[in-house]
């Protein structure tokens, strides 16, 4: 009796596990001038249409945990996203396309998680990028070349993140390409190092993603992010280079918090476009991005924030008059409650200088601007292009 008690009680303290089901819904309506198609560079218009997931993605998901003993746990998410406007899934084909991983957590010795998840390079950058307070659509740098908005999600990755020490935060994060043949195709490895200490912040990453045609050429497997092209991260920025044998980021972001209303972010961003034999432009394309973000909460209700980033590439593949972007982006938000918010949003950006059409090498168009992350399929026409939207979030 005793015995069988003492099993029971066992079973009780390691066993015991919790789930919770989670979601956000996020719909709106937005303007954008001068709409046209990645490619293209005439025959642009301005649309209203209903807009999805601007401030937060709508999703819905399922989290866990479970106790092992000892301060061990076993963890796991699985999360789709969806789109609130027509209930398509966010990707097609994917049953959970934002995140579907399981691993294990020691508060001593750290995480480690698998399965399709977010990069170490974005997880601790993050907290001080420009999407966390002024959105992916309206205010991730131009084309979100440099990955500092979260749409990008990478499979078959492993990711371990250290414990907190005296501020400090190291992560790693390896994604097999699974090419046969070659370990380093297709692959994706990233490293970031965080500090935190009171009102100041700074993280630096690091960040490669491989082809998976070892020398350059159409995109395949995880060649541009992750899910084998289809969330390839192909704007009018960076169109010129998606034959790429791989690409490189190396980012910075940190902030200062001042008061309980106002605070500041800034990043800077090194990504590098690197040819390859069957590449279809020649010379290394680099772009260097530097940003900042002033944010102010007067009260629990209101939210501010305001930014400005700018973009250049450097000269290369015959180009003498590099590819320049300015971007202005605003945004408010009001919360009717815990769970419910308002939002209202604004961007321009502004594009100057020359870079590669589709063709590459040889090819050179006008810079054309393009507000949003990598998935934006509809860039201006023109050097300009103004966005706005308003929305409605509700969270469960």
């Amino acid at each position: 009796m005793v015995a069988a008690a003492t099993a029971i009680a066992a079973g009780s303290a390691f066993g015991q596990s919790s789930v919770t089901l989670y979601g956000i819904i996020d719909t709106g309506i937005g303007y954008q001038s001068s709409q046209t198609s990645v490619g293209s560079t005439s025959g642009g218009r301005s649309v209203v249409k209903m807009l999805n997931g601007v401030l937060y993605g709508s999703r819905i998901g399922l989290k866990g945990s479970e106790d092992l003993g000892g301060g061990n746990k076993a963890i796991f998410v699985l999360e789709q996203g969806f789109n609130s406007a027509n209930g398509a899934q966010a990707v097609t084909g994917l049953g959970f396309s934002r995140q579907a991983y399981v691993g294990l957590a020691n508060p001593t010795f750290g995480t480690l998680t698998a399965g399709r998840q977010y990069e170490s390079y974005y997880t601790l950058l993050v907290p001080w990028s420009p999407a966390t307070r002024l959105s992916g659509f309206f205010g991730a740098h131009p084309g979100d070349i440099d990955s500092l908005d979260l749409i990008y999600r990478a499979n078959n990755t492993l990711v371990y993140t250290s414990p907190t020490m005296r501020g400090l935060t190291f992560s790693g994060s390896y994604s097999l390409g699974g090419v046969p043949g070659s370990f380093n195709a297709g692959s994706t490895w990233s490293a970031a190092l965080q500090y935190m200490s009171g009102p100041v912040g700074i993280a630096v990453g690091m960040e490669r993603v491989n082809n998976s045609t070892p020398e350059g050429g159409p995109w395949g497997a995880n060649s541009t992010m992750s899910n084998a092209g289809a969330e390839a991260g192909v704007s009018a920025i960076n169109a010129g280079y998606q034959t790429a044998r791989a690409q490189q980021r190396v980012a910075v972001t940190g902030g200062y918090t001042f008061t309980q209303q106002w605070s500041v972010t800034a990043s800077y961003s090194n990504v590098q476009y690197i040819p390859g034999t069957g590449s279809k432009f020649l010379d290394t394309a680099i772009f260097n991005t530097a940003g900042v973000v002033l944010h102010f909460m007067p009260s629990a209700a209101w939210d501010f924030a305001a930014g400005y980033s700018y973009t250049k590439a450097t000269r290369a593949n015959g180009i003498d008059d590099p590819a320049s972007y300015q971007q202005v982006s605003l945004a408010q938000y009001y919360s009717l409650s815990k769970r419910t918010s308002l939002y209202l949003m604004e961007a321009f950006q502004r594009a100057g200088g020359t870079t590669l059409g589709l063709d590459g090498a040889g090819n050179f168009i006008n810079a054309t601007a393009s507000i949003g992350d990598g998935m934006n399929g509809a860039p201006s026409s023109s050097r300009s292009q103004f966005a706005a939207g308003f929305g409605i979030v509700h969270k469960f």
